[in-house]
């Protein structure tokens, strides 16, 4: 189908998330945003069974086309952990790729998953991320969550706290800023990004006092960037930088680990921010949230990151294109 402009709409694929979340309830609510199916072309990717179990008014989930999975014989009980449930929400996401990988559609946007339920399921992956990447084979890939004003990755993701010290290296700080660079020059047009990165310690170590990572990985990892031409700054002590907002005069910011980048980018973003996997030969994002079980099926969640995650996903596939 054309949009308004007269040219092809984009195809998006969304999977459906974990069908004892909100994921279905967002995605049905997405379904019936006009200002969403004027933009895009939405292939459903999940079980029309489950779709139709949260769909409390006709929304006309059915007129979409659909990349059906099968989910015969589950017990849909919303706000419940269920290793079944993961299995339904990952087969969703392996043909959500699937179907980015023919070319059927340019982009993917992902409805949230339970990791506790995916491990049920059998799944060795922390999250979607881990898990797309390993399809694709993509080892350089990055998780960068994206609002209008703010964008932050993370040299770390899911991995415990205790590991994260010995896994902030030169050449992770290194891949993370190419993998930012590169993005957001292709995917969202910044031509010379401006990096940010943030200290490990309180007071990124205070001269070495508080920790001896700034100075031994993280300054020399930041002058080895910037000797390659890259604008690199840092490391900042990220109290000091959000507080004070220093993060506005930057196009991305890296983070060494995950809560340090999340809790400033949701306290920030949360319900208009996306998950962006950068650094994949396909186009993957998805809400800055997750399956909210405490108020699955109960038709409050609020389906407005969903909507953002879309329209990145739209953005950033045309953007590709115009490089290609």
């Amino acid at each position: 189908m054309k949009g308004p402009n007269g040219l092809r709409k984009p195809k998006i694929a969304v999977s459906m998330g974990d069908p004892n979340g909100i994921g279905p309830e967002i995605l049905l609510k997405v379904l019936a945003d006009s200002s969403v199916s004027a933009n895009c072309d939405i292939v459903v990717v999940g079980s029309s069974r489950v779709l139709d179990f949260y769909c409390e008014t006709p929304l006309g989930h059915g007129r979409n086309e659909t990349a059906e999975v099968d989910a015969s014989g589950f017990d849909i009980r919303p706000g419940f952990i269920d290793g079944n449930a993961g299995r339904i929400a990952m087969v969703s996401v392996q043909r959500a790729v699937e179907l980015c990988q023919s070319g059927e559609v340019d982009a993917m946007v992902t409805c949230p998953i339970s990791k506790e339920a995916i491990s049920l399921a059998g799944y060795d992956f922390p999250g979607h991320t881990e898990f797309i990447a390993d399809l694709l084979r993509s080892p350089d890939h990055l998780m960068l969550m994206v609002s209008d004003h703010l964008k932050i990755g993370m040299v770390t993701g899911h991995i415990p706290l205790s590991r994260v010290p010995q896994a902030i290296t030169e050449e992770n700080i290194l891949r993370t800023a190419h993998v930012m660079i590169r993005s957001l020059q292709h995917d969202f047009n910044i031509e010379h990004p401006h990096i940010a990165v943030l200290g490990l310690n309180p007071h990124a170590g205070d001269g070495g006092v508080l920790g001896p990572e700034e100075n031994q990985t993280i300054l020399p990892a930041i002058k080895k960037a910037a000797s390659k031409g890259l604008h690199v700054a840092g490391p900042f002590p990220a109290d000091g930088f959000f507080g004070n907002s220093t993060w506005k005069s930057f196009d991305g910011i890296i983070a060494m680990y995950h809560d340090q980048g999340l809790i400033p980018f949701k306290a920030l973003s949360f319900g208009a921010g996306v998950n962006f996997t950068a650094g994949l030969d396909i186009v993957r994002t998805s809400p800055d949230h997750g399956t909210a079980f405490n108020i699955a099926g109960s038709g409050v969640a609020n389906a407005s990151s969903l909507k953002k995650a879309i329209l990145c996903a739209i953005e950033v596939a045309q953007n590709r294109k115009k490089v290609q």
